[in-house]
């Protein structure tokens, strides 16, 4: 690791902050998801499920952009330019008076979320490799679960006081705190004879190298169906919480019991990944996801009291996040593993594709809700069974007396 100011502590901490700030932006607004949908869209509530899906959208668009900027440019000058788009993104959402233009502020707020959100897991593969690098981002996950563990209660307080606007200023002012500590704490860790040309060739030639490597291929399938598990309970859990369970006034502290509990999959991930390995834990995770998936299908079919039901869902819930926990570190690392040479915009398209076409998988389930957690978990199950089947193709890829070792 370069000189820097700062310890490796507090390089953790800020590297947590700043994949916090897209984290944050979904977590603390659940609660707000209510009102959004009688102020926004009282004809059609689901439709409201888009202010979360719409963020992480832009936020897969603007990842196309943020790493190859930040290999030519350095890391720190695109952490400040979408900082500066994501603070805009924020103010318009606050100012909106129509879903459609909420929609579109959160797009351009997912836009600028990108590039922090990108750039971190860039600088960690400049400084660090292989397991080292994977124990680092789990320690990083650890502090990305604990923060947006509390912003669905923060949240909810602001929400109380001031309307679900409020927490598009506390966007705002948590942007401009991570953003400032990391302007002023870390040294610039690409130095300029480091840097790449940009160029439509190079940005060309680099997105074909990250995909001639089929491991990185199948890593990236494996991502983006673990994002999509992710990415449709947030969009839906709300929902359930409110109309199936009516536990809507209580939501926010059981979001954040969910989260703390899962959050210590990170401490787990950092004990063992050095031992057992990324692929191996990877697995196991999807092939617990799979069977308890597949358990809560059939015991939702059953004649169930709603309290039992309710401690079911909240310890499958549970399952989801610290399978999360578990793989997207991981999984993010051994994507990278084969590109040190070309880190950002590796990490460019590895989170763009995986972001982008996740979307497109945790709309439908979203969008399915009957008021029933049913269409859910249907659709953790098939994502969870694809992904270890996708697991699965990787080990026989690195079995070849060709791949590239891991």
């Amino acid at each position: 690791m370069p000189e820097q100011r700062i310890s490796q502590f507090e390089f953790i901490f800020v590297m947590a902050m700043l994949v916090s700030t897209v984290a944050l932006a979904v977590d603390a607004m659940l609660p707000a998801m209510a009102q959004i949908a009688n102020d926004l869209s009282p004809t059609d509530p689901n439709r409201a499920q888009l202010i979360v899906t719409s963020f992480i959208f832009g936020m897969g668009l603007g990842t196309f952009f943020a790493g190859p900027l930040s290999d030519a440019f350095g890391r720190k000058p695109l952490v400040i330019l979408g900082g500066a788009i994501y603070v805009l993104g924020a103010f318009l959402t606050w100012s909106a008076d129509t879903l459609d233009m909420a929609i579109a502020a959160r797009v351009l707020q997912g836009f600028g979320a990108a590039a922090p959100r990108i750039v971190s897991v860039a600088i960690i593969r400049d400084l660090f490799s292989g397991r080292e690098m994977a124990r680092l981002m789990s320690f990083v996950m650890i502090i990305f679960t604990l923060i947006p563990a509390f912003a669905p209660t923060f949240g909810a307080l602001l929400i109380a006081w001031g309307g679900w606007r409020a927490v598009f200023l506390m966007f705002i002012g948590f942007c401009v705190f991570s953003t400032g500590w990391m302007v002023l704490r870390l040294s610039e860790p690409l130095p300029a004879d480091r840097r790449r040309k940009l160029s439509a060739r190079a940005l060309v030639h680099g997105t074909r190298d990250v995909f001639s490597h089929a491991s990185v291929r199948t890593a990236i399938a494996a991502l983006t169906l673990v994002f999509a598990m992710l990415f449709s309970v947030l969009s839906v859990t709300q929902q359930i919480f409110d109309s199936y369970f009516d536990r809507a006034d209580s939501f926010h502290l059981w979001f954040g019991f969910i989260a703390l509990v899962a959050g210590t999959s990170g401490f787990l991930n950092s004990a063992l990944v050095v031992r057992l390995g990324m692929r191996y834990l990877v697995t196991l995770a999807l092939v617990v996801q799979s069977a308890l998936s597949l358990a809560m299908a059939l015991l939702f079919q059953m004649p169930l009291s709603i309290e039992l039901q309710f401690g079911l869902f909240i310890a499958w819930h549970i399952a989801i996040f610290f399978q999360t926990g578990m793989c997207i570190g991981n999984l993010n690392a051994m994507a990278m593993e084969p590109l040190g040479h070309i880190a950002g915009l590796g990490a460019s398209v590895i989170g763009a594709v995986a972001t982008v076409a996740s979307v497109l998988f945790a709309v439908p389930v979203g969008l399915a809700f009957d008021g029933s957690p049913m269409p859910l978990i249907y659709g953790i199950l098939t994502y969870a069974v694809l992904a270890l089947l996708f697991m699965i193709h990787l080990r026989r890829i690195e079995a070849r007396p060709t791949a590239q070792p891991g």
